[in-house]
């Protein structure tokens, strides 16, 4: 693999982890478009770190914040009475199905990662998802309303997102917009509730880390951590923008744009 290459899947892990088009989906479908490469176990590690340090440096304060009132609510043993309290529980609360889910069909989810038309079929989904959220937007519950099965619902979307092709972020999104949410409200909530997740995963993906031999430069693996981290770091930014003035419409848009044209493709080849 190249430096140009590494660079991309840096890129491309950085871009899509955070935006609602599937980051799973496209480290499957774009090497086997583009006959790049596949990444080994350290460059799968080194970039999901990278996702990992921007959105823990995007919303430190946030955190920070949230850390110390659940803490003091323990202490206090009045873990609901302050609102960041009440957040840190439903960010662990949301996560819980996903990793239930997770650990027991492991085997199941792996396997679906060998397959570009999963991956493609899965973009699909999330463009309906992102479609329907759209519809289903009323715009009227703030996070201080959130309650715990407006949680557990947005958890279980994130069920989902272990198949290739679904987005995390899409369709957490979309089922904050069907509880209520407004969009750049669900948006937040997406980013937060999704963080032990991305957490769980880069964490383990890290590990790897330790269990595998490199096959590349550490230059190679350095700048793919750098462009992960930096791109990352500014979709985050540029997401939470966006849902404040427009739709999740042009998402949904380029979901089944690259999830049709991958299906025609291997129909006619």
């Amino acid at each position: 693999m190249s430096l140009l290459e590494a660079i991309i899947i840096g890129i491309i892990q950085g871009a899509t982890e955070f935006l609602p088009i599937s980051s799973d989906g496209h480290l499957v479908l774009i090497p086997a478009i583009f006959g790049l490469s596949q990444p080994d176990l350290v460059l799968i590690g080194l970039v999901h770190a990278g996702t990992l340090v921007a959105i823990l440096s995007y919303f430190a304060r946030d955190l920070w914040a949230i850390g110390r009132a659940w803490l003091a609510g323990l202490v206090r043993r009045d873990p609901w009475s302050d609102p960041n309290s009440r957040l840190g529980w439903f960010m662990l609360l949301g996560s819980i199905p996903a990793a239930i889910v997770g650990l027991a069909l492991k085997d199941f989810f792996e396997q679906q990662f060998q397959s570009p038309t999963v991956a493609a079929a899965g973009l699909l989904v999330t463009a309906v998802f992102l479609v329907v959220g759209e519809r289903l937007l009323r715009g009227t519950k703030t996070l201080e309303r959130l309650t715990a099965v407006d949680t557990l619902i947005i958890g279980a979307f994130q069920v989902l997102a272990l198949l290739p092709g679904v987005s995390r972020s899409g369709s957490t999104i979309a089922a904050g917009l069907w509880r209520g949410l407004d969009r750049p409200t669900a948006a937040r909530f997406s980013f937060l509730v999704g963080l032990p997740a991305i957490a769980g995963v880069s964490l383990l993906s890290i590990i790897d880390i330790f269990t595998a031999q490199g096959s590349l430069p550490n230059g190679h693996y350095l700048a793919a951590f750098l462009a992960a981290a930096v791109v990352g770091y500014l979709c985050i930014a540029f997401l939470l923008s966006w849902v404040k003035r427009h739709s999740l419409y042009p998402f949904a848009i380029y979901c089944a744009v690259v999830g049709l044209l991958y299906l025609l493709f291997t129909l006619v080849l």
